[in-house]
């Protein structure tokens, strides 16, 4: 926690002036000290001030008290202990207290149950505590719940957060944790993004652009970007490729504009994992992520079904064409580039008279711009954009009636 938890003073302070932290806890310490968490905090540069509030139920979360606590700290750290008893102040005033800190340029974390609770779906087991070998035999087993709408901190949507990952084996878990969200659409954009953070000082600072950088022991991100191919009650999972990065000590994970190349992939077969699930040789050709094209002309390769395996356009030329083809009636091409604040980008697509497509345009997160929906099989698409802000963005098209191999062409400008 504490080279964390430095960066974290730093970023909110600015290198300059001090800090109140508030640490909410579900019960109390059983150690030597009443306060461990504070007597850490207490000792880095740039603390003014740590108080602990032991909140043990979702009565509790309405405490004036420990509100008034909260809403006057500029960090909020959650103790380890049960997540099931944080997912509890859902609803109450103690939920829009710590948002109200976050949202006020200060920040939130915490260990163990406090990491789970971070995150935008939640693993709250409040039936019982699962394990890989449970999870993965049956996705749906009494002990796999989750808690949604707790948090939803910037740049950190459609992640499912998981401790002491290694060391107690919890990689299938969650995995089956990911997929879980995916069948169910527990998160915004069809894929979920497991992170999971060994114990023993492992940890993640995530900062404001939401580049989130490792201190201590490895993590994972565990990338579920499509629906399972077994997930039901009473059955094992079965989910091909999972994508899997693995962060040591000083590493990074962009967040906010997510990588579509350097994992490893794992899969779940029947309820059994592939083997040597923490380790692999990452993938520096992405497939979905790459395509063929040279100077201001490219031509389309499969898989790229998602924000996750655009074809990559950063590189071109522009103005640039690009071409593809409706492979079959569910199908959908995305494409990545990039703009600067200010720039616009058009993107007018001819459509073969095989097939009716339907153009959008999305920012970094998947959500969508603008989209062209002209009717009709061959009638072709436009649409233009101008960025806001720098970063990263793709153009999608879909298939909406109608399929085959016959050739689309989009003209891709900025300006």
């Amino acid at each position: 926690m504490p080279a964390t938890a430095a960066k974290a003073i730093a970023a909110i302070t600015g290198g300059s002036g001090s800090i109140d932290v508030t640490v909410l806890a579900d019960s109390a310490s059983s150690g030597s000290s009443q306060t461990p968490e504070c007597d850490v905090f207490m000792g880095l540069s740039g603390v003014n001030s740590c108080t602990t509030d032991v909140v043990t139920s979702a009565t509790d979360g309405n405490n004036a008290q420990v509100n008034t606590d909260v809403r006057n700290a500029e960090f909020v750290y959650f103790a380890g202990g049960n997540q099931c008893v944080y997912a509890s102040w859902k609803g109450t005033s103690l939920q829009s207290s710590v948002q109200s800190v976050v949202a006020k340029g200060g920040g939130s974390g915490g260990g163990s149950a406090g990491h789970h609770i971070n995150s935008a779906v939640v693993y709250d087991a409040c039936t019982a505590s699962t394990d890989s070998a449970t999870a993965l035999a049956d996705p749906y087993d009494r002990s796999v719940t989750f808690t949604t709408g707790m948090f939803a901190w910037p740049n950190y949507a459609d992640t499912i957060n998981d401790s002491h990952f290694v060391t107690r084996d919890r990689m299938g878990r969650t995995m089956a944790f990911v997929a879980r969200a995916v069948k169910d659409g527990l998160t915004t954009s069809g894929k979920a993004w497991g992170v999971g953070v060994e114990q023993g000082g492992g940890s993640l600072f995530l900062d404001k652009n939401g580049l989130a950088t490792l201190s201590g022991s490895d993590a994972y991100v565990v990338l579920g970007d499509h629906q399972p191919e077994q997930a039901a009650p009473g059955k094992p999972l079965t989910y091909s490729n999972f994508k899997i990065w693995h962060l040591t000590a000083g590493q990074t994970f962009d967040f906010k504009d997510r990588p579509t190349c350097g994992y490893y992939t794992r899969s779940v077969t029947n309820g059994t994992p592939d083997a040597n699930l923490y380790s692999g040789t990452p993938v520096t050709d992405c497939g979905g992520g790459g395509g063929t094209g040279t100077g201001s002309s490219f031509t389309e390769t499969e898989p790229n079904d998602s924000t996750g395996t655009a074809n990559d356009l950063t590189g071109l030329t522009y103005p640039a064409t690009v071409t593809g083809s409706m492979k079959s009636a569910s199908d959908r091409d995305y494409y990545k580039l990039s703009l600067t604040s200010g720039q616009t980008a058009t993107v007018t697509c001819t459509v073969p008279a095989a097939y009716d497509a339907d153009l959008y345009f999305l920012n970094a997160n998947g959500s969508t711009l603008t989209r062209s929906v002209n009717d009709g099989k061959g009638a072709g698409e436009s649409l233009s954009w101008k960025a806001t802000s720098s970063g990263t963005y793709y153009a999608d098209l879909e298939a909406y009636s109608g399929s085959g191999s016959a050739a689309y062409s989009c003209g891709i400008t900025k300006s």
